[in-house]
């Protein structure tokens, strides 16, 4: 298994692996985006699910509730102190067969307290990426939209896997807006 490059993100980026793409890491004012030079950095879109408890619900992966989220469209989004949100990617990945992805957060967010959870990019997954934004600082915290969120890291594999994302037809294959859980 081998790191991908610069290089090589720029010539799959052009096969529609990520869309849009920034092919330049963006900078300028702004919490950085873009192919740098191992990776991607992706931004999250203006739509979040802010976790709440206003409802006394349960969090519960089998059963969810959507009453355990209130959905807010903005430029900045403030998370709540020890909460999180869910928010989606603006790029829609198409990851090749031979590719596995894994996600870190960026260091200004890390420096803040916020912890950025996304799962694996299997091979052959695509869609929109839901991403989970925890704030665990004890005060409210903000993030905001069209900005850089998380390094999207690409591992290419020796070979094909046997079963791909698409071959066993998962849940979040091809998920246009963001996603809660599932069973």
């Amino acid at each position: 298994m081998s790191i991908k490059s610069d290089r090589w993100i720029i010539e799959q980026a052009k096969k529609g692996m990520i869309e849009p793409f920034a092919d330049r890491q963006v900078r300028e004012g702004v919490i950085s985006y873009g192919v740098s030079s191992y990776g991607y950095d992706m931004r999250i879109a203006d739509e979040f699910k802010i976790f709440t408890n206003v409802n006394n619900t349960v969090v519960d992966p089998k059963n969810f509730d959507e009453k355990n989220y209130v959905d807010f469209k903005g430029d900045v989004c403030i998370i709540p102190p020890n909460s999180f949100v869910l928010a989606k990617s603006v790029e829609y990945f198409r990851i090749p067969r031979k590719i596995l992805t894994v996600c870190v957060g960026k260091s200004t967010y890390a420096r803040c307290g916020l912890i950025v959870n996304v799962t694996p990019f299997e091979p052959e997954w695509e869609g929109y990426v839901t991403i989970e934004i925890s704030n665990s600082t004890p005060i409210p915290a903000k993030i905001y939209a069209n900005e850089g969120i998380a390094q999207v890291l690409f591992f290419e594999s020796d070979e094909d896997c046997l079963v791909s994302y698409a071959d066993k037809k998962g849940k979040y294959q091809k998920q246009m807006g963001l996603v809660t859980a599932k069973l």
